[in-house]
C-alpha cells in the first residue's frame, strides 16, 4: 500500500488482521530480489582471465585497473587490495607499527574481525561504549579509554552508517593516535561529502559476498599518504620494494601474501558499474522506510549523525522496546515479522562476553606483553551498558529488501504496524 496509515488510525484495515505467526494472511509473499547479482556481460573477461593463465597480479593488470578506478571513486589517492575485509585491516595495523603491548581503541558493536586483527597484533581491543541511537561508537567514551599505550583509534561504520569523524580525529589528533576506518560496510557512505575509508590515516573495506561490491572474497587498503600506501603494498606483496620502499633487498622489509587475485579483480569491475546506483536506491529507500515506522511506538530507527551526508546501508536497524509490545522478547518479534514476509534479524550480541577475549587474555603472547595489573584492570572494564542495552534491542533488515521500491518499504512497515496493533496476542 502507498499511502501509509499511523497507530490508532480508525480507518486501518490491519487493526483486524491475524498475525501470519498465527495463521493468519501474510503481509508479504512476493519475493525479495537475490543477492549477489550477476551481469552476463562480465563473463568474457573472467573467462578470458582463466583462459590465459595470468591469474595472480604479478603477471596480469586486472587487479591494478580495479585499484585505480575505486580509489578514483572514492576520492582517494591510492588503493591496495587484499585477500579479504580481514586481511586489509591486518595490513594497515601493521604499516602503522601496532602491535606487541599496544592498545587500540574500538567500538564493541561489530563484526569480530575488529576485534580479531588487533588480538591478531598482539594488541588489546580496548573498547569504547556504543552510541545506542547510532550503533556506532560513542565519542565520549573515547577519551577515558586512552592509556600511556594506545596507539590508534579504529572507528567502525557499521552496517554502513558513518562513525562522527569529526570527534574522532580530533581525539585523535590531540592525543597523536593513528585512525584506521573500518569501512568494511560502509562503500560509498559519507561524512561531510567525504566518502568513508578517505577520512583517518588509512580505510579498509571488504568485498565478501554478501557486500554491495562483492567477489566471493576480497577487500582493500584506501589512504591518501604515498609513503604509507608504498608500505602497504609492499608488505602485502611478500615485503618485495616498491615505490618509497628502496630496493636495498629483494625483500626490504617483512611483508606477507595479501594479494588479490585477476579473476576476484575483474568480478569487482563488473560490480563498480552498480555500486552508485544501488547505493543510491537504498539511500533514498532507507529513508522513506525510516519515515513510515519512525512514528510506531516502541519502534526507534537508527539515528544518522548532523555530518552524515549518506549512509551505505549494509542493513537497516532499529530498536525493539518490548515494553509497548506487551512484553514479548524480540526474538517473538523477529519471528512475527518473518512470518510476515520480511527477512531480519537481531545483528551481534556481546562478543566481549563470548570467551574470545579471555582466551587471548590467558595466552602466553599476552602475559610476556601486559603486566597482570594491566589485565586484570582491563577485564574489570569489560562493562558497556549501553551496547548490552543495543544488543538486546536490535533489528536488523537486509541491504537487498532496500533494493526495491517505495511499495516494497510500505510492506515492511505495514507489517511492523501489524505486528503492534497485535501486541496482545503476541506471546
Amino acid at each position: 500500500m502507498s499511502s501509509f496509515l499511523t497507530p490508532g488510525s480508525s480507518n486501518s484495515k490491519t487493526n483486524a488482521a491475524t498475525l501470519a505467526l498465527q495463521g493468519g494472511r501474510p503481509v508479504r509473499t512476493k519475493p525479495w530480489p537475490v543477492w549477489p547479482v550477476w551481469d552476463r556481460d562480465a563473463e568474457e573477461s573472467i573467462l578470458s582471465i582463466l583462459r590465459s593463465g595470468n591469474w595472480y597480479r604479478g603477471r596480469g593488470n586486472t587487479v591494478s585497473q580495479f585499484e585505480e578506478q575505486y580509489a578514483r571513486l572514492l576520492g582517494a589517492k591510492r588503493c591496495v587490495s587484499t585477500v579479504n575485509g580481514t586481511g586489509a585491516l591486518l595490513t594497515a595495523l601493521h604499516v602503522l607499527d601496532i602491535g606487541v603491548g599496544d592498545e587500540v581503541i574500538v567500538s564493541p558493536y561489530t563484526f569480530i574481525a575488529t576485534y580479531n586483527v588487533v588480538i591478531g597484533s598482539c594488541a588489546l581491543p580496548v573498547f569504547a561504549d556504543t552510541d545506542p541511537e547510532t550503533f556506532q561508537i560513542n565519542p565520549d567514551k573515547i577519551e577515558e579509554r586512552i592509556t600511556e599505550r594506545t596507539r590508534a583509534i579504529l572507528p567502525v561504520h557499521i552496517l554502513g552508517l558513518p562513525a562522527n569523524m569529526d570527534r574522532i580525529n580530533a581525539i585523535a589528533k590531540k592525543h597523536s593516535l593513528a585512525v584506521v576506518e573500518d569501512a568494511c560496510q560502509a562503500w560509498l557512505a559519507e561524512w561531510r561529502g567525504k566518502k568513508c575509508g578517505t577520512i583517518g590515516d588509512l580505510g579498509c573495506f571488504s568485498f565478501q559476498n554478501s557486500k554491495h561490491l562483492p567477489c566471493g572474497e576480497g577487500g582493500a587498503v584506501t589512504g591518501n599518504d604515498p609513503a604509507l600506501m608504498d608500505r602497504v603494498y609492499s608488505y602485502h606483496d611478500c615485503g618485495r620494494p616498491y615505490g618509497s620502499v628502496a630496493k636495498t633487498s629483494s625483500y626490504p622489509i617483512i611483508g606477507t601474501n595479501r594479494r588479490m587475485t585477476e579473476y576476484q579483480a575483474a568480478i569487482l569491475i563488473s560490480q563498480l558499474k552498480r555500486l552508485e546506483r544501488d547505493t543510491e536506491t537504498r539511500w533514498q529507500n532507507a529513508q522513506y522506510l525510516t519515515s513510515k515506522i519512525r512514528h510506531i511506538p516502541g519502534i526507534l530507527p537508527h539515528k544518522l549523525y548532523e555530518g552524515v551526508t549518506k549512509a551505505a546501508y549494509h542493513l537497516y536497524p532499529f530498536r525493539y522496546q518490548k515494553a509497548y509490545f506487551n512484553n514479548a522478547p524480540r526474538e517473538r518479534f523477529l519471528a512475527a515479522l518473518r512470518a510476515e514476509g520480511i527477512p531480519c534479524g537481531g545483528g551481534y550480541g556481546p562478543q566481549y562476553r563470548d570467551g574470545l577475549i579471555e582466551v587471548a587474555l590467558n595466552s602466553k603472547n599476552f602475559k610476556r606483553a601486559f603486566s597482570k595489573t594491566r589485565l586484570d584492570r582491563y577485564r574489570d572494564e569489560l562493562h558497556y551498558p549501553a551496547n548490552d542495552r543495543l544488543c538486546e534491542e536490535a533489528v536488523w533488515i537486509s541491504q537487498k529488501l532496500l533494493l526495491t521500491g517505495k511499495r516494497d518499504m510500505d510492506d515492511i512497515a505495514s507489517a511492523i504496524l501489524k505486528i503492534y496493533e497485535n501486541r496482545d496476542r503476541l506471546g
